[in-house]
């Protein structure tokens, strides 16, 4: 965090003009030391002064106060029983198992990533700065969820570089599973320093680390169909192209695309950047449109319906969590190593893109109506005009590519998808007795 300083520069060494003058040689000596004792006693004066202010600053408080950098604060970590728990939850205890760190791990896909790859035995460290972009209480719940599995989730920023190589010095991970970031489209307007901050900067502060590492773990992190942006061409192809965001936050993993790039061909790092398609089911993100729907209607209130430029509908590829879990994990398994050692390429290394999807975009008329019956309440439709705050009118996930190379396909539709949120909603709000916000 950068200090503020006095313009030291602006002020003359020593006060008042001086003057030349026909002296003899003795009175020149005497001016000389008037003027030196002059600038010393000035010079305490203004290092008092900077002393002051910079103990009275609030660039001093360990607690940022700009909300982009929110979730940089001090954090307990290290330590013998520390290193202990860490070592513990990323030990792999199947036969060829991986060896991976999570970020984001609690997270929606985060949670449900690494709950994944902890039951198939491989080893799994977590890592999450816990923020309040939502409820962090939700966030608690899925971290209790995961240390029942024996996952460890480490607390901490991804723009904390101390953290991050003293987990790779503790730790060699095979694979990196990229989630952290921040999330929502329109969230961008209020506060676009936190995507930048997390998005970009958090990015860059893994791939460094990452880079030295040795051995290099293969990197597969969360990108976003955002980046189609303006693109009208359907359904969205790997091929299409991606620049033209709507949104900041597309902006941020388009750009988040370039950086995996440029860290492939500089510096031999296997990437695979998986672009998520709505994605929904229980734990899911209380931002997300289904999620608030739901917690609106049973408490009668009305919902907005947003319909695009001549009643057009407003489409989207919704997506149910174990079909994006099953990709994730296939992104894994086929990732190939690193080619680079200690931050020099070797060779050409692994770089990849996929659409995760359902290919079956569903109006979010029909959203609502499927919730309608589910939860037995009737909704308050408040149809609105789309925004242009960065949303788009539709998504739909052309597959074609990850079906081929990861053996993705989506299994669940939104009917069966939505009915287990639901039932998951219910039991952990109404079972629970939490408040739904």
């Amino acid at each position: 965090m950068s200090k503020q300083m006095s313009h030291l520069d602006d002020i003359p060494s020593t006060p008042g003009k001086f003057k030349m003058e026909k002296s003899p040689f003795v009175h020149n000596r005497l001016r000389w030391h008037s003027s030196l004792a002059k600038l010393t006693f000035w010079s305490f004066i203004f290092l008092g002064l900077i002393l002051i202010f910079f103990f009275r600053s609030p660039s001093s408080n360990p607690l940022p106060q700009d909300p982009s950098r929110r979730s940089l604060r001090t954090y307990n970590w290290g330590g013998p029983a520390w290193e202990k728990r860490v070592r513990s939850s990323a030990r792999v205890r199947s036969h060829n198992g991986i060896s991976v760190l999570v970020t984001g791990a609690a997270g929606f896909v985060g949670t449900h990533v690494s709950a994944a790859l902890k039951r198939r035995g491989d080893g799994v460290l977590g890592l999450d700065n816990f923020n309040d972009y939502y409820d962090p209480s939700l966030k608690r719940a899925r971290q209790a969820l995961l240390e029942r599995s024996e996952v460890f989730i480490v607390e901490g920023d991804i723009n904390d570089s101390a953290l991050l190589r003293k987990l790779f010095e503790v730790v060699a991970f095979t694979h990196v599973m990229h989630l952290a970031a921040q999330a929502g489209v329109r969230y961008a307007m209020e506060n676009p320093g936190s995507y930048v901050h997390s998005n970009i900067a958090g990015l860059v502060s893994l791939l460094e680390v990452c880079k030295s590492a040795n051995p290099q773990p293969a990197i597969v992190w969360a990108s976003s169909s955002s980046v189609y942006g303006l693109n009208t061409k359907v359904p969205f192809s790997e091929k299409d192209r991606t620049d033209q965001p709507a949104s900041l936050y597309a902006a941020t993993k388009k750009a988040g695309e370039e950086i995996a790039h440029t860290y492939n061909h500089i510096y031999g790092l296997s990437l695979t950047g998986l672009r998520f398609f709505t994605v929904y089911g229980p734990w899911g993100r209380p931002d997300m449109a289904y999620f608030f729907f739901t917690r609106d209607i049973l408490k009668g209130k009305s919902i907005p319906i947003f319909e695009a430029a001549n009643h057009g509908t407003v489409a989207r590829d919704f997506t149910y969590i174990d079909d994006i879990v099953k990709g994730c994990l296939a992104a894994l398994d086929t990732a190939e190593k690193s080619t680079g050692s200690g931050g020099k390429k070797k060779g050409p290394a692994q770089l990849r893109v996929y659409n995760l999807g359902n290919t079956s975009p569903v109006p979010v008329s029909d959203l609502v109506s499927i919730l309608e019956r589910l939860l037995k309440v009737n909704a308050k439709r408040d149809i609105m005009k789309l925004p242009r705050n960065g949303d788009v009118q539709f998504t739909h996930a052309n597959i074609s590519l990850a079906q081929r190379e990861l053996g993705y396909k989506p299994s669940t539709d939104l009917q069966t998808g939505l009915k287990k949120f639901v039932r998951w909603y219910l039991g952990y709000y109404n079972g629970g007795k939490k408040a739904a916000g």
